[in-house]
């Protein structure tokens, strides 16, 4: 199905815990001069976002989001890090850009690191295209990112961050995005991968996470809810790392009770942090 825009959301609460998530991974994994990295996007939208334009104007999530963290002096460093590489993409200082989970990715990575990108919607593609431009180290690609995985791993440069965050529009989603896990264990055991998933109250999401659960990996499991069970919809989100930079626990462990302040509704459950493996 093409009918998703991530525009709608662009900034929201989910991509303030996903964004924070793949700023800590990436600084870690530059650290590292000289070790060329590629970063992978299997869903990678159009790159960047107008928060004023017809899509992210119309529910204005970023309000509930990134615009509750735009003016505060009180962020502790790794989270203020995020923040700036936001204001970054904004020329004064109303918030008016967002950017995408690539351009962040583009911010961070150094001339010797490439990007790897698919995306299936035409007209995301071509805003894809038209924000990647002349930059080379950045290779842009329609493709379903779920099975162009088995193909382009393991990457030539042998490190990598891998980040998955498909749109769930339809419940096979959440079978591709095991099976893409499945595959990068096979062909890339090595690889550092970042899932992004909803919190919703619903069987198949419940399920879903018990899977992740049960993998046999090394791994981090976030979870954010920012609303209480008793809203509808969307009531926050989730990721579960891979092979997890050892700092990123102890980061996160600072960053979230600070977000959870700055973004949950009363009533909502406190995040939670679960780690498995060696």
């Amino acid at each position: 199905m093409l009918s998703y825009r991530h525009a709608f959301h662009a900034g929201n609460h989910a991509d303030v815990l996903k964004h924070l998530v793949e700023v800590l991974i990436l600084q870690y994994l530059v650290q590292k001069e000289g070790k060329p990295l590629r970063y992978i996007d299997t869903h990678a939208g159009p790159g960047s976002y107008a928060l004023k334009g017809s899509f992210a104007s119309k529910n204005r999530e970023f309000k509930s989001g990134i615009a509750r963290l735009w003016r505060r002096d009180d962020l502790p460093p790794q989270l203020e890090h995020y923040v700036n590489i936001v204001r970054g993409f904004n020329a004064s200082s109303e918030l008016l850009h967002y950017p995408g989970s690539p351009a962040i990715a583009a911010k961070i990575l150094g001339a010797t690191h490439r990007l790897q990108v698919f995306e299936l919607h035409p007209d995301e593609l071509s805003r894809l295209g038209a924000w990647a431009g002349r930059d080379r180290r950045i290779k842009v690609q329609q493709a379903d990112g779920f099975s162009a995985l088995k193909a382009i791993l393991p990457p030539l440069e042998k490190r990598a961050l891998v980040m998955i965050d498909p749109p769930y529009e339809v419940k096979s989603d959440y079978d591709a995005a095991i099976a893409a896990l499945e595959v990068g264990r096979q062909k890339f055991a090595t690889g550092v991968y970042a899932l992004w998933y909803p919190l919703l109250d619903r069987d198949d999401v419940s399920a879903f996470v018990k899977r992740l659960e049960k993998m046999s990996v090394k791994s981090l499991l976030v979870e954010f809810p920012v609303q209480s069970m008793m809203g509808e919809g969307m009531r926050g989100s989730g990721m579960f790392i891979v092979n997890p930079p050892w700092t990123l626990q102890q980061q996160l462990e600072v960053c979230l009770p600070y977000l959870h302040a700055a973004l949950a509704e009363p009533g909502a459950a406190v995040w939670s942090l679960r780690s498995q493996g060696e």
